[in-house]
Formats: C-alpha cells, sequence, structure tokens
C-alpha cells in the first residue's frame, strides 16, 4: 500500500476514543484535585471558627463614679418630745380630777387635787411647835437681857451671864428649826394640787375619785402622763457600718401605717455616739414636726435615712464580682484584650449596683459577667465596649 494511499477506517475511531478517555481523564483529575482542596479549605476554615470560638465573648462596661447616692431604711419609734409621768408627793385621797385623756392642758393648770388629813395634822403640830420655840426664844431673850444688866453691877459672875446668852442662841436655833419644819409642811401642802409641767396633752390618767394615793415613785404608779406632742422624737439603731454616713442634719423621711401614701420629713438631730454591743447599732435620734398632730407618740414608723454619694468610689454591675479562694476581685480588660484580674474593695452594697473603695480606675473596662475559669491574661473577645466617663462628658460639653 502506497503511503498516498488513503487510512483505514478503523484507525479514525481508535484516535477519538483515545481523546475521549484523555479528556475525560483530565475531567476527572481536575474533579477530584477540586474535591482536595474544598476539603482541605473546608478544614482550615472548621479549625479557624473553632480556634474563634474558643475565645470567649464578653460584655464590658465602663464603672461610673459618685453617681449612687442612695438610701438607708430602718423600723423607729415615736416618742413624744417631752413626756412627763406625774406622781403623788404627797399621801392621802384623790379628792377630784379635772382632765381626762386626749385633753390638751396649758402649764399650770390643775390636773387634781388629793385630800391629806395626816398632813394637815403634822402641819398643825409643826406650828404649834414653832409657837412654844418662840415663846421659850422670848424668854430667853429677856432673861439674858436681865442678867447683862446685872454684870454691870457685879452682883453676878461673868459665867452665869454666858450661860444665858448660850441659852438665847439655841432657843434662836430652835425657832429656825421649827420654822424650816413649818415651812416643810406648807410645801408639801402645795403638793396636793397636781398640775400640768408644760403645754400638752394628757395621754393617760391612772386614778380616780377617792382612790388611796402612795408618795413618791416606789410605792405608787404614775397618776397622770403629760406628752409635747407638736414635735414628735423618732429613735431608729443605725447598723455600725452605715454610722460615719449618717451625721446630724442628715435628712431622713418617714412613713407610718396608720397614714399610708403620707411621707413626714426629719432630721437627725443627735447620736448616742456609741455602739451597743449586743446589736452592732449606734441610736439616733430624729425629730419630726407633728403640728398637725397626725402623728401618734409610741407609733411605729419606717425611716428612709438618705446616705450620700461617694465621689471617690466606682460603681459597677454587681455580677462582675468573682469570689475565689484570693478573695474578692473584678476582671477588666486591656487595650489588647487580654483579661487583668484586679484586686477590689466593696464600699457599699446597693444590690444591682457594688460601690468599689479601691482597685479600679475610671478608664478600666470592667467584664460584665465573667465566665467560669477565667484568668489573668487570657484573651477575649470584646462584644461591646464602653466608653470612659470623661469621653461622655467631654462630648456632653461639646454638645
Amino acid at each position: 500500500m502506497s503511503p498516498l494511499d488513503p487510512i483505514p477506517s478503523s484507525t479514525a475511531p481508535r484516535r477519538g476514543l483515545r481523546l475521549t478517555g484523555i479528556v475525560f481523564a483530565i475531567i476527572a483529575i481536575v474533579v477530584v484535585a477540586t474535591g482536595l482542596y474544598s476539603r482541605a479549605s473546608g478544614k482550615a476554615r472548621l479549625r479557624e471558627w473553632t480556634d474563634a470560638q474558643a475565645i470567649p465573648v464578653v460584655a464590658v462596661a465602663a464603672p461610673t463614679a459618685g453617681a449612687n447616692a442612695s438610701a438607708l431604711e430602718l423600723p423607729g419609734r415615736l416618742e413624744a418630745y417631752a413626756r412627763a409621768p406625774i406622781y403623788a408627793r404627797v399621801s392621802g385621797y384623790l379628792k377630784s380630777w379635772k382632765y381626762d385623756i386626749g385633753a390638751q392642758v396649758k402649764a399650770g393648770q390643775l390636773l387634781a387635787e388629793i385630800e391629806t388629813p395626816d398632813l394637815d395634822q403634822q402641819l398643825q403640830q409643826a406650828r404649834a411647835d414653832l409657837g412654844t420655840a418662840q415663846a421659850n426664844e422670848k424668854l430667853a431673850e429677856v432673861t439674858a437681857d436681865r442678867w447683862q444688866k446685872i454684870l454691870i453691877s457685879n452682883a453676878v459672875s461673868k459665867q452665869d451671864v454666858d450661860e444665858k446668852v448660850s441659852d438665847l442662841a439655841a432657843k434662836r436655833a430652835a425657832v429656825a428649826s421649827a420654822k424650816a419644819n413649818v415651812d416643810r409642811f406648807v410645801a408639801m401642802k402645795g403638793f396636793t394640787r397636781i398640775v400640768a409641767p408644760f403645754d400638752g396633752i394628757v395621754t393617760s390618767r391612772n386614778t380616780d375619785v377617792g382612790a388611796l394615793i402612795n408618795a413618791g415613785t416606789a410605792a405608787g404608779l404614775e397618776l397622770f402622763v403629760v406628752s409635747d406632742t407638736h414635735k414628735l422624737r423618732a429613735y431608729v439603731n443605725v447598723p455600725q457600718s452605715y454610722v460615719p454616713d449618717v451625721q446630724p442634719g442628715t435628712k431622713a423621711s418617714l412613713t407610718v401605717p396608720d397614714r399610708p401614701g403620707k411621707v413626714y420629713e426629719a432630721t437627725i438631730e443627735t447620736s448616742a455616739q456609741a455602739v451597743n454591743a449586743a446589736s452592732g447599732t449606734t441610736l439616733m435620734q430624729l425629730v419630726v414636726d407633728n403640728a398637725g398632730a397626725e402623728l401618734l407618740p409610741g407609733a411605729y414608723a419606717n425611716a428612709r435615712l438618705q446616705l450620700p454619694a461617694s465621689s471617690t468610689a466606682m460603681s459597677i454591675p454587681a455580677s462582675a464580682l468573682i469570689f475565689d479562694a484570693k478573695g474578692l476581685s473584678v476582671a477588666t480588660v486591656d487595650s489588647n484584650n487580654r483579661v487583668s484580674v484586679k484586686p477590689v474593695r466593696i464600699t457599699r452594697d446597693l444590690g444591682s449596683k457594688i460601690e468599689i473603695g479601691s482597685g479600679l480606675a475610671a478608664d478600666d473596662r470592667v467584664i460584665q459577667n465573667p465566665p467560669d475559669g477565667i484568668v489573668d491574661g487570657a484573651e477575649v473577645r470584646v462584644a461591646a465596649s464602653a466608653k470612659p466617663p470623661e469621653s461622655a462628658k467631654g462630648k456632653e460639653g461639646k454638645g
């Protein structure tokens, strides 16, 4: 067969099949390579995602300074500004009483009278003894004068005259003693009239006409109680940790169960300046105006004391605190998103807010809810960052 002769028809199909096989092989290689690349790329992305998820995401907040004025609520008891239990100074029987409980009285007004038959007899006896002493004094005075005149003529001795003069002095002393005894019984007789010591209200009456009255406070009950209620005192026990913040002049508000919705202004007047060892509290006295006579002595009251805000303390959310073996601390985030655990000291616990006395700066970024096991130097991602108070103040000034 010559070279110019045409190729047999069986050779062309074999070349086509070969080209087709080559194309399919190339396609298969491309598909396998693409699959391998996709799988490797997916593993890399999965590894990156896993590493990213391993870094905890935290929310941060900047501490605020001096923004938490708070109040201290304490139970208290109202008392009359002045209260005088009145006892009898003389024994006898109650003759009459003039005012019952709830009556308004003025200072010096007669509340009751006491019959004192024994005292009347003692007063008469004392006056009789005074008369006897005065008569003896007069006789001693006349006798001493006569003996002194006789002494001029040397008819009597100087010793006898001195005895008469001394007897006169003794008689005069006896008169003074008898007169003082009479004055004492007269003063006691004045106590048969029981009067109000000051303007106020009769809040108690524990006697009646014909009742036996025993003198003094040991043997007898109080006959009347007069209370001055135009102002009231309220007593509260302040815990020792709050005593430095509650000084005389601190404002307070009072509420009572019998006047729902009504608030009364009060002021800290004085402090006991001592801590009760049993309760760990200091007794404080408040004064509240009661011109409308709405508040009642002896009533229960709830006192709300306004505490001053600290200008140096930093306030953070209570959830930011970390309690561990090292003590109390707070986790902050630095500029490189690394955790810095700082020990802190609590000044006041305000519930959802905590005032930190030391350990934080105004520009710190505090983690609001630190995850378990967080350590110093750990890397975190910040979900929301809080601006420092200084920058916020600058913007407000510009606005």
